[in-house]
């Protein structure tokens, strides 16, 4: 008994060893930066599973709602129908897309609205305004945006964000043999351009939205502090302006806390580069191209404004033969003509 007793005394002095130099490792210096998150590590970006989560959506699922969704949405919007802008725009989300952890494919429309947003639903469906392009002052800030519309997609925050409303929302069980999540969803959506419900995020989804979308932007090349300089300017121009930004923004507005903990982000977790990119000539035409289409359909919209109608050469050839004196028939005698001297 006596030696049954010492034996174990001796395994528990082993262990509480083992303990201690465990701890002692994970105290010495450089101990963390090997086990750092990978979340906050832009080299693991692709390697890593952003989207985890309780999640009653399969990836096909959530792709095939948001197609859904997206039609909905187009039905109900007003798109800009210029290949031009759709090309850039397409290219852009791309880019940042492909540096990004996001394990759908992306679709982009460019919708003509004033107001200060882009968003995306879930399975990579991305609407981006044409006052977001406006107001952003050069193509770093614009990815920046658009970088952290990606990082909700890649992190799958709208289907995770219904499931926990759905756990949450006992009240809606029923509705789950009436054609499943997907069909509740397309429900609460019907009715809307924009289904509120998946684009809403809590604050901590924001926030993992804000450290993403930073990495992607910076991986694809572009100057990340530009993602803050432009939040820094909506909030001002919401302070100005109230309902120039939209209701998405101002409801999660870019906090000094968030500001803060972006810059955090750059300086610990962004390894300096030798250069970014910041604008672009393309960008600058795009914007002045948008300007230019928003200018004629605003001067077609205008009521009571002249309008100049021209004569077909077809009609002119026929009146010139109906009279040879070169005379306009009884209904064109009414017409001013010019003379000269």
């Amino acid at each position: 008994m006596e030696r049954t007793h010492r034996t174990t005394g001796l395994l528990s002095l082993t262990l509480l060893s083992l303990a201690l130099l465990s701890l002692a490792s994970l105290a010495a210096p450089g101990a963390f930066a090997k086990s750092k998150d990978p979340e906050h590590d832009p080299d693991q970006i692709g390697n890593r599973d952003v989207g985890k989560g309780v999640n009653f959506y399969s990836i096909e699922r959530e792709i095939g709602l948001g197609k859904q969704m997206a039609q909905e949405t187009e039905r109900q919007a007003k798109m800009v129908d210029d290949s031009t802008v759709a090309e850039y725009v397409n290219r852009l989300v791309q880019n940042v897309a492909n540096n990004s952890d996001a394990k759908v494919p992306f679709s982009i429309k460019v919708v003509d609205s004033d107001e200060v947003n882009a968003f995306a639903l879930p399975g990579g469906f991305m609407f981006v305004n044409t006052g977001l392009i406006l107001k952003a002052d050069n193509e770093a800030e614009f990815a920046g945006v658009l970088a952290h519309e990606i990082a909700h997609v890649a992190a799958r925050h709208g289907t995770r964000q219904a499931t926990r409303g759905q756990l949450i929302n006992y009240g809606t069980l029923p509705l789950i043999f009436m054609g499943g999540w997907a069909g509740y969803a397309v429900r609460q959506a019907m009715g809307l351009a924009v289904p509120l419900g998946f684009l809403k995020f809590s604050r901590n989804m924001e926030a993992e939205a804000d450290l993403l979308g930073l990495q992607y932007m910076y991986k694809a090349g572009y100057d990340p502090t530009e993602f803050v300089n432009f939040f820094e300017r909506i909030e001002t121009l919401e302070k100005k302006k109230p309902g120039a930004v939209s209701k998405l923004f101002s409801s999660h507005p870019m906090t000094g806390d968030r500001i803060r903990a972006a810059q955090k982000s750059i300086q610990q977790d962004l390894k300096a580069a030798p250069q970014y990119v910041v604008d672009t000539s393309e960008f600058h035409d795009v914007r002045t191209r948008l300007i230019a289409l928003g200018n004629r359909f605003k001067m077609r919209e205008q009521p009571g404004r002249p309008v100049l109608h021209t004569r077909s050469s077809a009609k002119v050839d026929q009146s010139a033969e109906a009279d040879p004196n070169g005379k306009a028939d009884d209904a064109d005698s009414d017409r001013p003509t010019l003379k000269r001297n």
